[in-house]
């Protein structure tokens, strides 16, 4: 099974609950095919770099998991079909960009290094 991560933009006029129903409806989808979600990412609402049907914000959520390449197919025919998406985004994964995500996830990015003195000079 390859890796992947989709970012999903969801239209700003929805409430937190029901962003957070159509979140749950594209989750369940990837589970109930035999996905497996390594990591989910609720960004909330954000603005837009341009805008998109009139606005300028909107609900980002990153979903990384690991899934057979038919399933994205699937995924993103029900991402059209739902007119509270406004953009996504899926990629595959290669293995520096999982190694990098790895990283991330147990905080080795957040540690501070020590400071010495010449750096200080």
């Amino acid at each position: 099974m390859q890796q992947y991560e989709t970012v999903i933009i969801l239209t700003p006029l929805l409430s937190i609950e029901t962003a957070k129903e159509a979140v749950a409806k594209f989750t369940k989808i990837l589970t109930d095919n035999g996905a497996e979600i390594i990591q989910e990412d609720n960004w909330g609402l954000r603005k837009l770099a341009y805008p998109i049907e009139k606005k300028t914000t909107g609900y980002y959520h990153l979903t990384e998991f690991k899934a057979p390449g038919d399933l994205i197919n699937k995924l993103e025919v029900e991402y059209r079909r739902d007119e509270r998406v406004m953009r996504f985004l899926t990629i595959a994964l290669d293995k520096h960009a999982t190694a990098y995500n790895d990283k991330k996830r147990s905080g080795a990015f957040n540690q501070k290094k020590p400071k010495t003195e010449e750096a200080a000079k």
